[in-house]
């Protein structure tokens, strides 16, 4: 195991539009093939057809999304005695929300719609309002978890 020191993490600058690095973050993650102009206009394109459906502030509804497709904890699998158990751990913040974006932009993508705007939009509107893929994905990891809940003392 080294003994170095850990590498500083980099954090993205905030996005243009609404000064946020959580959306940077988002964004970023929604990038395919290094096209972040096509990504932006994806999003933003999403946050307009979220504020004309809903009359609320955009990102309050985003932010809300992720929050409810964020997980707080996860099973991670650990060897031990020749036997693998599944063992559930706490997610660190940066981890859960990286996790929730992915979670968010994934179920986004495997949905029935014309354009990626389209599912993009009714994924972010469903997980704020507790519904879609994305908070049902959170709800079974939570389920994992509480299932494997024995062997917590296993944790490291």
């Amino acid at each position: 195991m080294s003994r170095r020191s850990k590498p500083a993490k980099r954090i993205p600058s905030p996005d243009p539009i609404y000064n946020s690095v959580d959306i940077a973050k988002f964004i970023n993650r929604l990038m395919k093939r290094g096209k972040k102009s096509i990504a932006q206009k994806i999003f933003y394109s999403s946050m307009k057809t979220i504020e004309e459906k809903t009359k609320e502030n955009p990102i309050d509804v985003f932010k809300k999304a992720l929050t409810n497709a964020t997980p707080l904890i996860e099973v991670k699998a650990r060897r031990i005695g020749g036997s693998t158990y599944q063992v559930p751990v706490e997610v660190k913040p940066d981890r859960g929300a990286a996790l929730g974006s992915c979670w968010i932009i994934e179920s986004a993508r495997k949905r029935n719609g014309k354009s990626m705007i389209d599912k993009l939009t009714a994924e972010i509107l469903d997980a704020s309002n507790g519904q879609g893929a994305s908070c049902k994905k959170r709800e079974d990891t939570h389920k994992m978890a509480e299932a494997n809940k024995a062997f917590a003392h296993y944790r490291y």
